[in-house]
């Protein structure tokens, strides 16, 4: 088992950069857990993780790349970053899946369960992001 190896990144925050496929969801659930019970916010890991790993999961779908970077940063005292990083400079779209599609919920559900997410773009790709806001946790 290979153990993830976070990276700070500043203000405070950690990183890694993964392999661009479906299964950098566990490694890149295993750094938000980490940075969130790091930062005593673990009451936001269940949101934090799905969260992850559908963008995540929609990085790896849709954007060609071979590499992602994630990141997960505490902006202030109760607001975390969660951030995933593709060379794809193609927009991330929301969709209304159908009752009985299988997939295509993903950004639908990012947008549920954050208080806010969206895309910075790049001259060499974007960053989608969404952030959680600690209060109100154990």
């Amino acid at each position: 088992m290979t153990m993830t190896r976070p990276n700070a990144i500043g203000a405070p925050g950690y990183s890694e950069t993964m392999p661009c496929e479906p299964t950098s969801a566990s490694r890149a659930r295993r750094l938000v857990r980490a940075a969130l019970h790091t930062w005593d916010l673990g009451h936001l890991i269940d949101d934090g993780t799905l969260i992850i790993s559908e963008l995540v999961g929609n990085a790896a779908r849709h954007s060609g790349c071979r590499l992602l970077r994630v990141s997960v940063r505490l902006s202030d005292r109760d607001r975390v970053r969660l951030g995933v990083t593709d060379k794809c400079p193609q927009p991330p779209t929301a969709q209304a899946p159908r009752c009985d599609d299988e997939s295509g919920r993903g950004l639908v559900l990012v947008e549920a369960i954050s208080d806010r997410w969206g895309t910075e773009y790049r001259t060499w790709g974007k960053i989608v992001w969404a952030e959680l806001h600690g209060k109100g946790g154990s």
